[in-house]
């Protein structure tokens, strides 16, 4: 039984992607998402997507260093004022995972579609 454990441990580790950890665990924050909606549109400082999103420069500053650690922003201080810009990074990474999960996905709705319309046909013929 330690041997299936250690093997199931060792598979979850090889899946394991740092990258993407931090891209989603980024991405599940609304207020995250808004901030690069935001800065999508113009570079803003600190305090004012604090300010643009009703809460303490601490909370900014936390939520800007996740999309920092993530590479989605990056940030610049000149004098007292850190500046924010989104980052380099697209998310080509991101979006092949998901579409490989959606293909997955679509694959078994339309083996399920095709089990219902056998079941159906059956259920004619047997009327």
């Amino acid at each position: 039984m330690a041997h299936i454990r250690g093997l199931i441990l060792n598979q979850m580790v090889q899946f394991e992607t740092p990258r993407l950890d931090a891209s989603f665990a980024a991405l599940s924050d609304a207020t995250r998402r808004g901030v690069l909606e935001q800065l999508g549109r113009s570079d803003a400082s600190i305090t004012e997507l604090a300010d643009k999103f009703h809460m303490t420069l601490t909370g900014m500053k936390k939520h800007v260093s996740v999309l920092e650690h993530a590479g989605f922003v990056t940030t610049q201080k000149v004098g007292r004022v850190r500046t924010c810009k989104l980052g380099l990074r697209g998310l080509e990474e991101e979006a092949a995972w998901i579409e490989r999960y959606r293909q997955v996905w679509a694959a078994r709705f339309d083996a399920l579609d095709r089990v219902v319309e056998d079941l159906k046909r059956k259920e004619t013929v047997d009327e």
